[in-house]
């Protein structure tokens, strides 16, 4: 069966409802959150997958000043939870008006009137409602007297703690994309779309597709080693620079800029997957264009290197 997104909770078809869902932000779908699903799916292994998310993140809606720090944008945390298991994605919009629902209302009017569901689960510091005034003990609660059955799910930890969106942030923030990679059960990825650049790559003999940060967690500055997902499902090597790049001194803010490895043709308007492999290099400002040249070259090969090493060939 085809796994389906609904942003709409008072518009849900009778095929998407009685499901076991899962309550949560769910930014970066990393192990934590596979373990949630797959023991909520081992407690109702007779109901379809779901899962109750919100959009944007309610981060955004309250502190709009706050730098970018999104692990997965929508396309990305719908194309994760599908493969592990997901067959709906209620995926609800918090807006102001939402974020003013009582808890009491988040039970009864969106979980059991709007979407149906047979059961839910979540961890155990979920809290929901306006100002959060909802916790678990309420959820059981109110979900008892709909009949709603709950399963609440302990973290799931490491020797460092329970593993989380925030422990993650701070690895590609530092420089370590593998243990992300480790955290999340998969290599990180920025999803975008090529847009039109200052064709400056191409001068410099590296042409490059253009991907704005956008609402991402901006990582560690530097070259990476990457391999990108095409929208027709290929997927190729790549060389990226995540920065600002201070050797030409545009002033513009951070971008992603990638350089496919053994690949011709046009990509702007291209929606690209680009993950996140090892840190090669920090940024760093070079001694004019032709520094720069002859370092892009050796970050080149050094991204073959790694990417070939890393693929066992």
């Amino acid at each position: 069966m085809r796994a389906h997104l609904y942003t709409d909770w008072r518009d849900i078809p009778d095929s998407a409802r009685g499901a076991v869902a899962a309550l949560g932000n769910f930014d970066g779908v990393h192990l934590g959150h596979a373990h949630l699903l797959r023991t909520l799916h081992a407690a109702r292994p007779d109901r379809e997958l779901a899962v109750v998310t919100f959009e944007p993140h309610p981060r955004e809606l309250f502190r709009p000043q706050d730098p970018p720090f999104r692990l997965t944008l929508p396309d990305e945390r719908f194309s994760a939870l599908v493969a592990l298991g997901v067959k709906h994605v209620f995926q609800i919009p918090f807006t102001p008006q939402f974020s003013a629902m009582s808890a009491e209302e988040f039970v009864t009017d969106v979980l059991h009137a709007g979407l149906g569901v047979q059961h839910v689960g979540c961890g155990a510091d979920f809290a929901f409602g306006h100002r959060r005034r909802g916790n678990v003990a309420f959820l059981a609660q109110e979900a008892q007297g709909l009949d709603i059955g709950l399963t609440v799910v302990p973290a799931l930890c490491d020797a460092a703690g329970p593993y989380s969106s925030t422990r993650i942030r701070r690895l590609l923030q530092e420089g370590y994309p593998e243990r992300a990679a480790e955290e999340l059960g998969r290599p990180w990825s920025i999803r975008g779309q090529v847009e039109h650049g200052d064709k400056r790559g191409r001068l410099l003999g590296f042409p490059t597709a253009n991907i704005a940060l956008g609402r991402h967690l901006e990582p560690a500055r530097g070259v990476y080693a990457v391999s990108v997902r095409m929208t027709d499902g290929r997927t190729c090597p790549g060389v990226a620079n995540i920065g600002r790049r201070p050797t030409i001194n545009d002033g513009q803010e951070s971008r992603l800029e990638v350089h496919l490895l053994d690949f011709e043709g046009d990509l702007y308007g291209h929606t690209l997957s680009v993950a996140l492999h090892t840190l090669l290099r920090e940024e760093r400002k070079f001694d004019g264009l032709d520094a720069l040249r002859a370092q892009i070259a050796r970050d080149t090969q050094a991204a073959r290197d790694y990417l070939l090493a890393m693929n066992g060939t």
